[in-house]
């Protein structure tokens, strides 16, 4: 009885989607270095967001982006496992957003772990208010998130923007959950001054993360690891 060919369908998009991610990182590390750009596919919003909530630059942040994923695929053989892939690779992109913050400006130095009384009195307040008559609504609440001050911004853009759990928030910020809710909740106290009533509509359209410049990102990345090793297998 003649049997029908199998059909390949490791390379599918739906096939891939459905993998986990230790399972695209395990195959990663075995050879199959196309993988990765079921990695970057899935996390490249997240990861902006959380860049560009730090370094303050759309251009700046893209660019981080792809440094990170080299950084990560070079060392996706030390991934123990312990925390989620997705916070281990946040928290890549956390210090390397922070590493172009101080290089970028002098003493710019952030601690996450810093005492937010501290941080609200060495901040200026301002009033995006002002600019709500000339600007649209998705601009205004980006003005009015980038001039909360940074220990508040980035746990907003995560917990809100990124929808990420309080637990892995933490884990990525090296706080304690109870600061991460504290902060939480100063920043859209802060917002709600600014904004009203009109600030949950327009949370899905902060820093707007579109397709073509997925697409950069992934090319970019996809191009540079074609002349590097397979990263080491996962001990």
């Amino acid at each position: 009885m003649s049997q029908e060919p199998i059909t390949n369908v490791s390379t599918t998009a739906s096939t891939r989607a459905a993998l986990s991610d230790e399972e695209v990182i395990t195959r990663v590390t075995s050879g199959e270095a196309d993988l990765f750009e079921v990695i970057m596919r899935r996390y490249n919003q997240r990861l902006f967001r959380v860049v560009r909530s730090i370094v303050g630059e759309d251009h700046e942040a893209e660019d981080a982006v792809q440094e990170v994923y080299l950084s990560a695929y070079s060392h996706l053989g030390q991934f123990a496992g312990q925390a989620q892939f997705s916070t281990w690779l946040t928290r890549i992109a956390i210090n390397e957003a922070l590493a172009r913050r101080r290089r970028r400006v002098r003493g710019a130095e952030l601690n996450f772990k810093e005492e937010d009384d501290t941080m609200l009195q060495s901040t200026s307040a301002r009033n995006p208010e002002d600019e709500a008559s000339r600007r649209e609504m998705n601009l205004m609440l980006e003005t009015a998130i980038d001039e909360l001050p940074p220990i508040y911004r980035v746990v907003f853009v995560m917990r809100e923007v990124e929808q990420m759990s309080t637990a892995e928030t933490a884990s990525a910020l090296e706080i304690g959950e109870e600061t991460t809710k504290v902060r939480l909740h100063r920043a859209k106290g802060l917002l709600r001054e600014a904004m009203s009533s009109r600030m949950q509509a327009s949370l899905g359209d902060v820093y707007p993360f579109l397709g073509q410049r997925c697409d950069r990102i992934v090319h970019a990345v996809m191009s540079a690891l074609a002349t590097r090793p397979p990263p080491d297998r996962a001990a």
